[in-house]
């Protein structure tokens, strides 16, 4: 598999030296128990204390040589088996970051976090478990065999009988489990998408008072979990129980057999108990065998996952543009017939035949009921969704034809969900521009009317926030999103409902900043507030995924009765 197999070539060693130690360990097992039968039967049959101590100290080194081959395998197996993991993680995130909205809506985010996590973990811990024992089983299994009917070949036959049925058996268990993961880890799917949501939206929850509501929900959710991992594993428990059955099944009818053979001096005591002990290698090494194989099939369910992300078929790149070195100069708009539908097969569109151009500097208000594709629209211009039909094209390039980076290096986007980050407002705004000087930075914080504020706090632009920015107002949050999307400089400026949690006079000096400082960067403005658009060069008023109307303010009262409608609702209110 070539996305494991390229961190096998870099770390190489580790995948060497790992086998070969834990090889090294086994044939250290063949010769104890070889040395010990010799003391039995020479050294204490004949009372030869000389004998008895001279190989015991041989046993003992040949022990502190298997402790240290033990060791040193297991180290490389480590080491080899997380870094293989850390590879592999950093490849599954760095495809994600590629995927668009919808391949993300197709995995959901709790599953991308099993499989980023818990999945990988489980191809970590198979890796560690072969590098220790897919050498030193096999030889383990093979050479106490033969040692078996190097001493006792009659006895020997006694070991072949038992070893299919334990065979069987394991391979019925590993039958049995294997589909059981999958459902295991799709459980898990689940309970980490509620976690992931129920702490996210932990202010929402409170101020509704549902708590018990989602403890119940989670409830559920690890109970299901609970039954799936109790009916793999319970699986996976058989395993040591049948495996110590055979072990003392097949005991008993050695000494059983050996009993007559002993008696009649046709087998030493010493040479009887090598054997039990070879025979106990042997069920060990197929006890392990049936551990990677149990593991290894946990694992290729974890494998199938990880795959299914790594070879995700990513809706938007930008691997056939014609145009991948233009970059945005002006930031001029056009929608040509647009039509998309977030579900291919839904009868209605989200936008249905968009036609509008945006020229170059121009402020632009879109205005519109909940559900009318304003959102939808403006997410088309940064190319987040592709259109099903028509264009849409900036600077007069389709944007599909346009490298991504160089497209949405020049599009800044304020969401509707305003995301603060860890750390201080100064390392927040920076994501607009990581080398962007102090200066740039306040210059930015006071077109979006956020300097002030933040020179109110006692560390100022140092000021360390929580996680999403808990320590702020709403409205102090978006203007500090604004902020950090100017420092993009870039040509055209998307606010979608981003001023929604700001007074109407704050507002007001946030569009005459955007007027007066940024006159050659193309800004549209999604808002509720009529007040919020009514002063722009273009009002789009939308309806039901289509532009109803296009004009200033006066011209749309002329002509756009859904505008008049928006109007008047909100001069009644006195809105």
């Amino acid at each position: 598999m070539k996305k494991y197999g390229k961190y096998v070539k870099k770390y190489w060693y580790s995948f060497l030296l790992g086998p070969l130690f834990m090889i090294l360990e086994a044939c250290g097992e063949f010769i104890v128990p070889v040395i010990n039968a010799n003391i039995i039967n020479e050294g204490a049959a004949n009372n030869d204390i000389d004998y008895i101590v001279k190989n015991g100290i041989l046993m003992l080194i040949i022990a502190v040589l298997m402790m240290a081959t033990g060791v040193l395998g297991a180290n490389f197996a480590i080491r080899g088996s997380a870094r293989l993991a850390a590879g592999v993680r950093k490849d599954v995130f760095a495809k994600i970051q590629k995927f668009s909205f919808e391949n993300i809506d197709e995995f959901t985010t709790g599953s991308l976090i099993t499989r980023i996590t818990n999945d990988i973990t489980q191809i970590q811990n198979f890796t560690q478990t072969l590098l220790r024992g897919m050498f030193r089983s096999p030889i383990m299994l093979i050479g106490a065999l033969a040692m078996s009917f190097t001493l006792n070949p009659k006895l020997a036959w006694v070991i072949l009988l038992v070893v299919p049925v334990l065979g069987l058996a394991i391979f019925f268990i590993i039958k049995t489990a294997s589909p059981r993961y999958t459902r295991m880890q799709e459980a898990l799917d689940g309970l980490n998408g509620n976690v992931g949501e129920t702490i996210t939206n932990e202010r929402v929850i409170k101020s509704f008072v549902r708590e018990e509501h989602e403890i119940k929900r989670f409830e559920e959710i690890n109970d299901n979990l609970l039954q799936k991992s109790t009916s793999a594993l319970k699986v996976m428990l058989l395993m040591q129980p049948v495996s110590a059955l055979a072990v003392n099944i097949t005991t008993l009818a050695v000494v059983w057999f050996a009993g007559r053979p002993i008696m009649v001096g046709d087998m030493l005591i010493g040479d009887l108990t090598a054997f039990i002990t070879f025979l106990q290698q042997i069920l060990m090494a197929l006890n392990f065998l049936a551990n990677i194989i149990l593991q290894g099939a946990r694992a290729a369910a974890s494998n199938r996952r990880i795959s299914q992300v790594l070879e995700a078929d990513v809706k938007l790149t930008d691997d056939n543009g014609t145009s991948l070195d233009t970059v945005i100069e002006r930031g001029e708009i056009e929608f040509k017939n647009v039509t998309f539908r977030y579900f291919k097969n839904s009868a209605r569109p989200v936008l249905d035949k968009i036609n509008v151009h945006i020229a170059p500097g121009e402020l632009v208000g879109i205005i519109g009921s909940t559900g009318s594709g304003k959102t939808t629209f403006v997410s088309m211009i940064p190319r987040l969704y592709d259109a099903d039909e028509g264009e849409v094209l900036v600077d007069g390039v389709n944007v599909k034809e346009l490298s991504l980076y160089n497209l949405r290096e020049s599009v800044s986007v304020v969401l509707q969900k305003n995301t603060l980050f860890s750390g201080t407002i100064a390392e927040n705004l920076r994501w607009g521009n990581e080398d962007a000087t102090d200066e740039e930075i306040s210059y930015a914080a006071s077109v979006a009317q956020a300097d002030g504020f933040v020179r109110g706090f006692p560390d100022g632009y140092q000021t360390e926030l929580g996680q999403g920015g808990v320590n702020l107002s709403g409205g102090q949050k978006q203007r500090l999103c604004i902020a950090r999307a100017l420092l993009k400089k870039p040509k055209i400026v998307i606010l979608d409902d981003s001023t929604s949690a700001v007074d109407t006079a704050t507002e007001a000096s946030i569009r005459k900043a955007f007027r007066e400082e940024l006159p050659n960067v193309t800004k549209l403005i999604i808002s509720q507030r009529i007040n919020s658009v009514m002063d722009a060069d273009k009002i789009i008023v939308m309806d039901k995924g289509a532009i109803v109307g296009a004009g200033k303010h006066h011209e749309l009262m002329q002509s756009c009765e859904e505008y008049r409608e928006i109007y008047y609702s909100q001069k009644d209110k006195g809105e």
